[in-house]
């Protein structure tokens, strides 16, 4: 025993004794006295376990892994409540389960997401929250198949992956675009589904949708429920045993760990400026659209080099050079001045440098007259939403719409997440601007794909997330998420 506590004296984690010193939440743990209680009321855990100091056993079971950990708790009414501790299973959740979620992003999930839609977040007070519980449960959840739809560039892959395992073209680049809905659909599914080397039968689907049909009217409704339906559809007529489909703006915000706030997705044509309530996207409020996206920058880098008389072989190269050299300037006419020149070596072109092109790529979201497109800058079109959602009163604070996650991969430039804020507050008033915090993308280009993975991974899962073809046929009583 002393050659094992010196082992375990050696080995303390000093992340997990910090958070256990200060835990983020409350939590329900068993104190000392509680144990001395059950000890003296029923059974001890063992004449020599009582003379050890709780910690110390705390530091051992952890030693000893979650599979005999449990085991333990069949010993006695004192062992079951000690191996009940929620550091205990905090600490085995950090650094046991395969799929390697982060703790933070773990507790977001299941204290708010874990009862389904509509969100019903777990009471504040998580005293009832068993982690214990919640491990078993999330060691049982069966993997599913993520599929991140996005505008340009469709990311797969399996929930117990740490990253998406594929990525391919955009939607509609998988069969024709003038054949029927139901066509292109299938052959997308069928693709993913081939190049992932995995039957449709054997696990369920969460899919991102990119947001489309943006208004409020009845056209729009009606033509979102049409698309719900398709994918619904051709899902179920290939037989994929459960499914959830949710607005790829609400699954940026919970890779974020947020259920409410101002999604703005930079997409491939398109920018978008979502606002969220509690997981809904608020179409009554309104969502701005820019007609200003990815591969208008790209272009007008393009144009740039062009101009410049710098030679590159195909639109590849420019994005690269978009992605690895462009930024967003904090002042764009102070930065005008300032030497900005910086190499990139393109594998199998060669080597380019640039200068104001760096900047000059990103500031046609904040000035798009000149790149020649007629549209508001995106802090404009942010700016317009804030004042929608605060006149909107939805609820008794404007807090729920102050937090702004920035999706896309555009959304990753250095310095854009600053650069909007900083003009925020010069745009909005001195109340609504109060309080105001931009988000770059938590996950980079992939932050949608890993909202999704937050809900594959619950240990709630499936359960009312998904759909099933026969509750899908009977609409009525289903509960989809749109």
């Amino acid at each position: 025993m002393s050659t094992l506590l010196k082992k375990v004296w050696g080995s303390v984690s000093n992340r997990m004794c910090s958070a256990s010193s200060n835990p983020p939440f409350r939590i329900s743990s068993p104190s000392s006295s509680s144990i001395a209680a059950t000890s003296s009321d029923s059974s001890s855990l063992g004449a020599l376990f009582d003379s050890i100091p709780l910690d110390i056993l705390l530091q051992i079971l952890r030693l000893v892994g979650p599979k005999d950990t449990i085991k333990l708790s069949c010993v006695s009414r004192a062992w079951r409540l000690f191996v009940s501790d929620n550091r205990l299973w905090i600490y085995f959740l950090q650094n046991y389960q395969r799929h390697g979620d982060p703790w933070d992003s773990v507790f977001f999930a299941e204290l708010n997401l874990r009862a389904g839609y509509p969100l019903q977040p777990f009471p504040s007070h998580s005293g009832e929250l068993s982690f214990m519980h919640i491990y078993g449960q999330r060691a049982q959840v069966p993997g599913s198949v993520i599929i991140d739809g996005g505008s340009g560039y469709c990311k797969f892959g399996w929930s117990k992956y740490a990253c998406p395992s594929g990525r391919s073209a955009t939607f509609l680049e998988f069969g024709n675009i003038e054949s029927p809905m139901y066509s292109r659909l299938r052959h997308f599914f069928a693709t993913i589904y081939s190049r992932m080397q995995v039957r449709p039968t054997t696990q369920p689907i969460v899919l991102s949708i990119p947001l489309c049909h943006y208004d409020d009217t009845d056209s729009a409704k009606a033509s979102r429920r049409q698309l719900k339906d398709a994918i619904h559809t051709v899902l179920f007529d290939m037989n994929v045993p459960a499914v959830c489909a949710v607005s790829q703006a609400t699954l940026a915000l919970f890779a974020a760990r947020r259920t409410s706030g101002i999604v703005v997705n930079i997409g491939f044509q398109v920018t978008s400026v979502v606002p969220i309530l509690n997981g809904k996207v608020m179409h009554k409020v309104g969502v701005e659209v820019i007609g200003l996206g990815a591969l208008k920058l790209t272009g007008y880098l393009r144009e740039l080099l062009q101009q410049n008389n710098i030679n590159f072989e195909s639109l590849y190269t420019v994005r690269t050079l978009k992605e690895n050299l462009c930024y967003v300037a904090a002042d764009y006419k102070t930065e005008l001045s300032k030497d900005t020149r910086a190499s990139l070596e393109v594998p199998a072109v060669g080597w380019f440098t640039l200068s104001k092109e760096r900047f000059q790529t990103g500031e046609i979201l904040f000035q798009p007259r000149i790149a020649g497109v007629r549209a508001m800058g995106l802090h404009q079109a942010i700016a317009l939403c804030v004042d929608h959602c605060h006149a909107a009163e939805l609820t008794g604070d404007d807090a729920w719409f102050k937090t702004i996650v920035l999706s896309g991969g555009t959304g990753c430039l250095p310095g854009l997440a600053e650069r909007l804020e900083k003009e925020l507050h010069e745009t909005l008033s001195p109340s609504l601007a109060n309080g105001i915090k931009v988000i770059p993308p938590p996950h980079g280009a992939d932050t949608a794909w890993f909202g999704a993975k937050f809900i594959s991974n619950l240990s709630t899962f499936p359960g009312s997330w998904c759909i099933t073809k026969k509750q899908f046929r009977r609409k009525s009583k289903a509960n989809i998420m749109w």
